[in-house]
């Protein structure tokens, strides 16, 4: 299938087609005794991670674990539907999110009132999963992958309460969900992902320094793709959240709106992305994935709860 791409070690990229566009959310198979879905996309997308999943040999009942990085919707809205499809798959998410999973009107409630009806053509509705077959991680936790492959967790909040950072044992992928922010493989740009209502700046640079401890071979981001330069890569990362900061608590102490501030750190921030400069379509994808208001509004609450 055309979606989906073998990056080594068992392991293949899936192009969830998020809304239909493409490049905008992977999921990542891990193959092997025990096979491994991580990242499920949103729950529009599900059939097409099921069809891709079915194309790698993977049948219904052989779909050992899914794995989220945080309940976000892009991420794990297709949870319910893809443990609908994969009956004896657990699914496994970090503690602060597992009731979400179990029960998901409160999110979807939140959820609706950030996106009004663009809900529905950009995520879809995240059915609930049992939660007898739920998993809940603590700090750190283990996914076993078979033949002594592990997949370990590790806890790595800043971008969300709920979120986890991945490393493959086999292969030293470190697959990162929203923590080091969000890469577009077509211009190599890299923008941080700070929405309300958890950013956290100091939280969020200690994850970053969390996986460069770990000192992963590679970085798997959800947004988009795999990425082989890893220490430059969580080194920018933190520096574009420092700029995004900087910006924002600067638009803070002028007085600005939330309109004026996203304006003001949209034109400052712009010349450091080709991506903003390139067709119109790279733009609205980018756009899409970290935009500048979901961004600016969330380093606002942040700033509002630590120097009112």
């Amino acid at each position: 299938m055309e979606n989906i791409t073998a990056l080594g070690g068992d392991v293949y990229e899936i192009d969830t087609k998020m809304a239909g566009y493409t490049g905008i959310t992977a999921g990542y198979l891990i193959l092997g005794d025990r096979p491994c879905l991580v990242e499920t996309g949103t729950s529009t997308s599900a059939p097409v991670v099921r069809d891709a999943i079915a194309s790698l040999g993977v049948g219904p009942d052989d779909l050992a674990t899914v794995v989220v990085t945080h309940i976000h919707l892009d991420h794990a809205g297709g949870v319910g539907d893809i443990a609908r499809f994969f009956p004896s798959a657990q699914i496994v998410v970090h503690e602060k999110g597992a009731r979400h999973l179990a029960e998901p009107s409160r999110l979807m409630a939140s959820a609706r009132m950030v996106w009004g009806d663009r809900l529905d053509t950009l995520f879809g509705e995240l059915s609930p999963t049992e939660a007898e077959r739920i998993v809940a991680l603590g700090d750190t936790g283990a996914i076993d992958l078979g033949n002594g492959r592990t997949l370990s967790s590790h806890y790595s909040p800043g971008h969300a309460k709920h979120h986890v950072g991945l490393i493959d044992s086999a292969t030293g992928d470190l697959y990162v969900g929203d923590a080091a922010g969000v890469y577009l493989p077509e211009t190599g740009d890299l923008r941080p992902a700070t929405p309300p209502p958890d950013f956290d700046l100091d939280t969020a640079l200690g994850s970053i320094a969390l996986f460069k401890a770990l000192q992963p071979q590679r970085l798997l981001f959800s947004h988009y793709g795999p990425v082989g330069t890893v220490q430059e890569t969580l080194e920018r990362s933190a520096e574009e959240l420092r700029v995004w900061v900087d910006l924002t608590r600067q638009a803070k102490s002028e007085g600005m709106d939330l309109d004026h501030a996203v304006a003001m750190v949209r034109d400052r921030t712009k010349e450091r992305y080709a991506a903003l400069t390139a067709d119109e379509g790279t733009a609205e994808q980018f756009e899409l994935l970290s935009g500048a208001p979901s961004n600016v509004a969330g380093i606002l609450h942040w700033l509002d709860r630590v120097s009112p």
